[in-house]
């Protein structure tokens, strides 16, 4: 059963990545991406996600496990509802209004008793993501998981995030507006990256 779930994330990543090239290559973006999810995984020892927005859902493109003995189980093409989460909020946080109304009119189910299910709610929380520049979820996903990420942007707009997730004993509140900075710098340089790899496409490839 693992194993065709693990087959049926794959395939829905692939026609992901079909699509994104589109507007940006995620192939590229994931290369990029991977040594400074591997450095944030190896400082703080707690799971490092790459992600994307698809339609109302975040898809994880990438994963680095933590090598804890407690730690959460991700793999590449896994769906998670983009309100409620994290990496989707980060995201959410800096898209143009419409697009969140657009989000709200699929709804908001309430999938913990810590979910954000009101749009007065949900509405505060991402102007404060804004403000700090990086989202929190405090277990309003699944019970006993949390996580702080930070958009990575390409030009104006957010193109992924980079979140760190663990469990909510050791991620706490105090812990993940601490790790907050981190992950807002770590997106700043992976976004440095994508756009040095956009001006001088030839060089990168060399590489």
């Amino acid at each position: 059963r693992h194993h065709a779930l693990h087959c049926l994330a794959r395939l829905e990543l692939d026609g992901l990545r079909r699509r994104e090239q589109r507007l940006h290559p995620l192939p590229v973006l994931r290369r990029l991406a991977a040594p400074f999810l591997r450095n944030l995984c190896d400082l703080h020892r707690e799971n490092v996600n790459l992600a994307i927005l698809d339609d109302v859902d975040v898809v994880y493109v990438d994963v680095v496990e933590s090598q804890q003995r407690v730690k959460l189980a991700a793999v590449p093409g896994q769906r998670l509802p983009a309100f409620c989460t994290a990496s989707g909020k980060a995201i959410l946080a800096f898209l143009p209004e419409e697009n969140l109304k657009r989000i709200l009119g699929r709804g908001m189910p309430q999938r913990t008793q810590f979910t954000l299910s009101s749009p007065e709610a949900f509405f505060e929380n991402l102007h404060h993501a804004r403000e700090r520049g990086f989202a929190i979820s405090e277990q309003e996903y699944e019970d006993g998981i949390n996580a702080v990420a930070a958009p990575i942007f390409g030009g104006e707009r957010p193109i992924a995030s980079i979140s760190i997730a663990g469990p909510a004993y050791r991620l706490t509140r105090e812990r993940m507006l601490e790790l907050g900075p981190q992950v807002v710098k770590t997106a700043r340089e992976i976004a440095q990256e994508v756009e040095m790899a956009e001006n001088h496409p030839f060089e990168f490839r060399q590489k």
